[in-house]
């Protein structure tokens, strides 16, 4: 593992508020139409699966142990910070169970933590961001309806927008996955970024035919003959996604280029996180990426605004009264449980009991 220098980290900063929405939105990239032929023209091989990249806490405890503990004491400080499974009381019958996931095909997230997978079987009702992602045919409808949220509308392609050298960097990254250039040139900026931020090893996942948490739920839930409900539409989230300023997507794709391998480290540290269930250091760690670049906060306060706090609430609102039916189990990205505005705390303000499970 190598230490986080000084020049990684100011590239990281420009890229960082852009990763959170992919990583935010990664089921939404992984179901989009497009997504299904660039998988069958992708070279990736499902043996080259190992996603790699460093866990960037880890080199801060040898380079910086201070600022280690900072960041530790900041996400301490972050209500509800901890823990994946939650149950929810209050409901008419039996309790309710809410799983934080990570929208990923890692075998160790597939896993879920103790207790999940028995809060999933008791469970006759399973909520998810958006049930539409059960079924590949009909996510790829719905989303080709709305191509303007994902598409350039004029006859522009993101080469318009790019120096020689950035599209040079892009050609490769894409490449790598075994996606040509002109195949994705219409694209909005956020769309391409994702799939040269996204670990090679998940597309050799999906192309040999793994499902991401989330999904492997939904497609559980039909299968076992359980209510699948979904908490938004993929058009809703397409939407949140496209209503942040084009600049600041451009500029997530043409760091993310620049950072190469180094988005690796930063996926592994959130997985990393992710199953110890420090939900609440992700933040802080995705801001110390990003530290010493104060023009990025506005993009940053943006991204939190819309692609989670705005979410949540939308979520807590609409899931709401199935949870008072009781016997619900429900599935959401574990970026919108901790915090004042996550999701816990909402469901709290709603009149349920919520309580860690681990």
């Amino acid at each position: 593992m190598t230490t986080i220098t000084r020049p990684v980290r100011d590239l990281a900063a420009k890229a960082a508020d852009g990763l959170l929405g992919l990583i935010a939105l990664l089921h939404v990239v992984l179901a989009a139409s497009l997504i299904i032929a660039l998988l069958s023209v992708s070279a990736a091989r499902a043996e080259d699966a190992d996603c790699g990249g460093d866990n960037i806490l880890m080199a801060l405890e040898r380079s910086d142990p201070a600022r280690l503990v900072a960041l530790r004491e900041e996400a301490a400080a972050i209500p509800n910070g901890k823990g994946l499974l939650w149950k929810i009381e209050g409901g008419r019958s039996q309790p309710s169970f809410l799983l934080g996931t990570m929208h990923v095909t890692d075998p160790r997230v597939l896993a879920m933590p103790a207790g999940a997978a028995d809060a999933f079987a008791e469970a006759r009702t399973v909520i998810v961001e958006s049930d539409e992602i059960v079924d590949d045919k009909k996510a790829s409808a719905a989303i080709m309806m709305r191509p303007d949220l994902t598409m350039f509308a004029d006859n522009s392609t993101i080469n318009d927008f790019l120096k020689p050298e950035d599209r040079a960097r892009l050609e490769t990254g894409l490449k790598a996955r075994g996606i040509p250039l002109p195949l994705v040139a219409k694209m909005k900026p956020w769309m391409i970024a994702s799939f040269v931020a996204l670990p090679t090893c998940e597309f050799s996942r999906k192309a040999a035919g793994a499902s991401f948490l989330d999904k492997k739920l939904a497609e559980d839930a039909v299968k076992e003959g359980k209510s699948l409900r979904g908490l938004e539409t993929l058009v809703e989230q397409l939407a949140a996604m496209d209503s942040l300023p084009v600049e600041l997507h451009l500029s997530a794709l043409i760091q993310t280029l620049a950072l190469g391998k180094t988005m690796d480290d930063v996926l592994a540290t959130t997985t990393d996180l992710y199953l110890s269930g420090d939900t609440g250091m992700i933040m802080p760690m995705m801001k110390f990426v990003s530290a010493d670049v104060s023009s990025d906060d506005v993009g940053y306060a943006d991204f939190e605004q819309r692609i989670i706090i705005d979410r949540n609430k939308i979520m807590a609102e609409r899931a709401a009264p199935m949870l008072k039916d009781g016997g619900a189990f429900m599935a959401v990205g574990a970026l919108h449980l901790p915090g004042k505005e996550g999701l816990v705390e909402l469901l709290r303000q709603q009149g349920f009991t919520v309580t860690p499970v681990n």
